[in-house]
């Protein structure tokens, strides 16, 4: 028997209401627990929507306000900082990462460049010796191992998906520039001055806003050899290398941490003002955070391949520009090829489509088992480009 769909609140344009029809059906058919989907449309919000659950008890409804971890669609935040960087010619994307960060030139890595940590080339997917969730919390130690390891594939001639090392890689050239991290550098430079609701890590006074996660089923025990007798030590080292999952991101610490690839926590309308300053060539609430030319190069293709880390999940060849996935062919943010954005694990997304003027936010709390394009997001791309 279907599931009580519960209310959804909010605003929906009468031209996108095919995008509040595809969101309440995600709670009737596709077990949605709590979400919301925000969409703008040449800056201007069309869609603001939120419903369900906050908790896995069902105790705490979604607010208009509910935070959520949102995973890796943190990694396009994260992205920006380095764009805003560059776009000031405080950095330079074809530079070696080790003008800026020396120590990283250890173990044959002199010759990896910014870009190459942007598009998820530069062979460091995942750490080699054992590195634990507590040791994920310390910034230096992290780092530091970056650093000194080999990579575990030539850097620059294909992508592995940096799942949880990007974040540090990334975070560590903006801390080396601008003397911030990049939770305090997006703050001062977008979030704070466009009042976006979103943060790299959880403040504790935020705490009682925030959705707990709720992991999805597990594979069994011979499902999950499965699937770890086809990866590679690289895929093992970036997904694997320690285990993360929904308990493990409802965590005081995890909040408390700066893990830049994966614990930003936002609002829908958050994820698509973010994203939204890529749509609008820049600019967004009229305020320009990027030159044109500079958000441009954000999905400036690198190649497409079969990607070492999610490509057997995947099962087809995906292309990253520097810091997103474009759409490709396959149509992962919606019929524009072009467009970009990024998945979170269990979900949750982000997209920007200059061409269309179209930004998209959507998170979650009950998490999918879909490597990426989840069928829920994808239910509402379909539906907001099916009304454009």
């Amino acid at each position: 028997m279907a599931e009580h769909v519960p209310d959804v609140h909010g605003d929906c344009d009468a031209r996108f209401s095919a995008v509040r029809t595809a969101f309440e059906e995600n709670f009737r058919e596709r077990g949605e627990l709590g979400a919301a989907v925000s969409v703008t449309v040449g800056g201007e919000t069309v869609v603001d929507l939120w419903g369900g659950w906050a908790d896995a008890g069902r105790t705490r409804a979604w607010e208009r306000d509910t935070l959520v971890n949102v995973w890796s669609t943190s990694k396009g935040p994260t992205a920006l900082c380095a764009h805003i960087l560059a776009d000031r010619g405080l950095l330079d994307l074809d530079a070696p990462v080790a003008t800026y960060w020396p120590e990283f030139a250890a173990g044959g890595k002199e010759g990896v460049l910014v870009r190459h940590l942007l598009s998820h080339r530069a062979g460091l997917s995942g750490l080699r010796e054992p590195h634990a969730l507590a040791e994920f919390y310390d910034w230096e130690l992290t780092t530091s191992r970056l650093a000194a390891m080999e990579p575990w594939w030539e850097p620059g001639t294909q992508s592995g998906y940096h799942a949880f090392t990007y974040g540090f890689l990334v975070g560590e050239v903006v801390r080396r520039v601008s003397g911030l991290l990049p939770g305090a550098f997006l703050e001062r430079e977008v979030t704070g001055p466009l009042g976006v609701d979103f943060t790299i890590g959880l403040p504790e006074k935020e705490a009682g806003r925030a959705a707990e996660l709720v992991q999805p089923p597990a594979a069994s025990a011979s499902e999950q050899a499965a699937i770890f007798s086809q990866l590679s030590p690289a895929a093992i080292a970036a997904l694997a290398n320690p285990v993360l999952g929904a308990a493990e991101a409802n965590s005081p610490e995890w909040r408390a941490a700066e893990i830049p690839a994966a614990n930003g926590h936002g609002t829908a309308r958050a994820i698509a003002a973010l994203y939204g300053v890529l749509a609008g060539q820049g600019s967004y609430g009229g305020q320009r955070v990027l030159s044109p030319g500079a958000a441009e190069r954000v999905r400036e293709g690198q190649g497409s391949c079969r990607d070492l880390v999610l490509g057997a999940g995947l099962g087809h060849e995906t292309e990253i520009g520097l810091g997103l996935w474009l759409s490709g062919p396959g149509g992962s943010y919606g019929p524009n090829p072009r467009a970009y954005g990024h998945d979170g694990f269990g979900g949750s997304c982000g997209l920007a489509d200059p061409e269309a003027g179209v930004s998209l936010g959507y998170v979650m709390n009950r998490m999918g088992p879909h490597i990426a394009d989840d069928p829920r997001k994808m239910a509402l791309i379909d539906a907001l480009y099916g009304a454009l």
